[in-house]
């Protein structure tokens, strides 16, 4: 059975949140394991080599925490996103069917896929993005020198 529009919509909305919750998970998961290394780790002989050591896993650790941090933006990107409204314009959580190709206007999660339809879950901060913002269905952009058609905005 075919999906409608809406329910298009919240397919997308979800694939993209769960990608946001396993990379989160993924994230967390790394910040325990350095925690762990880091109060595992018992002084040895070598010194300075010890000391070597604990500053790369700190380093790790602050790594790890600026990306959780990147998550909780995109996260909170996510959360404005209400996946039950159609929109007569792009903007943040529209679905665009183009000429050339299908987009969820929300956070950059690569291919999508929804009834065997192919879609591309991109930020409004990137170029094809910006060129997409406040459109409606007929108007044409021009991407990499090609032209793209707005066929359908839900």
């Amino acid at each position: 059975m075919k999906k409608t529009p809406l329910k298009i919509k919240e397919a997308l909305y979800k694939q993209c949140l769960d990608a946001v919750n396993g990379r989160f998970q993924s994230i967390q998961n790394t910040i325990n394991e350095i925690q762990v290394s880091l109060t595992s780790e018992t002084k040895s002989s070598a010194g300075d080599k010890h000391e070597t050591g604990r500053a790369m896993l700190q380093l790790e650790r602050e790594k790890a925490g600026n990306q959780l941090a990147e998550i909780q933006k995109t996260k909170g990107i996510l959360s404005k996103i209400d996946s039950s409204k159609a929109l007569k314009k792009v903007g943040l959580g529209s679905v665009v069917y183009t000429s050339q190709a299908n987009y969820f206007i929300a956070i950059s999660a690569g291919k999508l896929t929804v009834d065997h339809v192919e879609f591309y879950a991109i930020s409004p901060s990137t170029p094809i993005g910006q060129l997409l913002i406040g459109k409606s269905i007929g108007e044409v952009i021009v991407f990499r020198g090609q032209k793209f058609v707005i066929n359908q905005i839900s």
